[in-house]
């Protein structure tokens, strides 16, 4: 069975960056749907015994069949990694910051084309932050996607781009939750 982890931070850790109603909301209603209808698909399948990872790589090979269970575990490894986004340690801020100055030569510059490009994001997704052949790279990714289906990416961070992750305290100012996100991270 697939469990929920634990947020690295408490629900009203990040206000006034998001609200505690939203990091409820989005933790315990969109996260935990994801977490469950996950389990209530995998059960009885080989995906039951599978890593969350290895369930996301497995039913991407398979997506004709099981793109129910790619969506739902694909969400569930997404939102992870974004609640880990929201509270790196010391250490992965400070490597962060030193390849993302080496890579775009500032960090105000890399905050310019990290915000320009979640906000290119039509619909539902992920901008991500990852090293990629040892520079840093700003992708985004729509819907469930994620980075573990591209060769040789290692994710850094990612912010959610769904609506469900800023709207009850930005209505529909991506940019603004963009910019209060990119504000946190140093």
């Amino acid at each position: 069975m697939f469990q929920m982890v634990k947020l690295p931070f408490a629900l009203d850790a990040l206000v006034p960056f998001i609200s505690q109603r939203t990091m409820d909301y989005h933790y315990n209603k969109h996260y935990k749907g994801y977490v469950d209808k996950l389990n209530e698909l995998a059960k009885d399948t080989k995906f039951e015994k599978l890593s969350l990872e290895e369930t996301v790589k497995e039913s991407y090979k398979s997506l004709a069949e099981d793109r129910s269970i790619y969506n739902n575990a694909a969400q569930v490894w997404n939102h992870e990694f974004f609640w880990h986004s929201l509270q790196l340690s010391a250490k992965e801020k400070k490597d962060i910051k030193s390849l993302v100055q080496q890579t775009f030569g500032s960090v105000e510059e890399f905050k310019r084309k990290f915000k320009a490009e979640a906000l290119a994001q039509f619909g539902s997704g992920w901008c991500w932050l990852a090293e990629h052949e040892g520079k840093a790279e700003i992708t985004k990714t729509s819907n469930a996607d994620n980075l573990l289906l591209r060769d040789n990416y290692k994710p850094l961070l990612c912010i959610d781009v769904w609506e469900h992750a800023y709207y009850l305290d930005y209505q529909n100012r991506r940019g603004d939750f963009v910019a209060a996100f990119l504000d946190n991270l140093f």
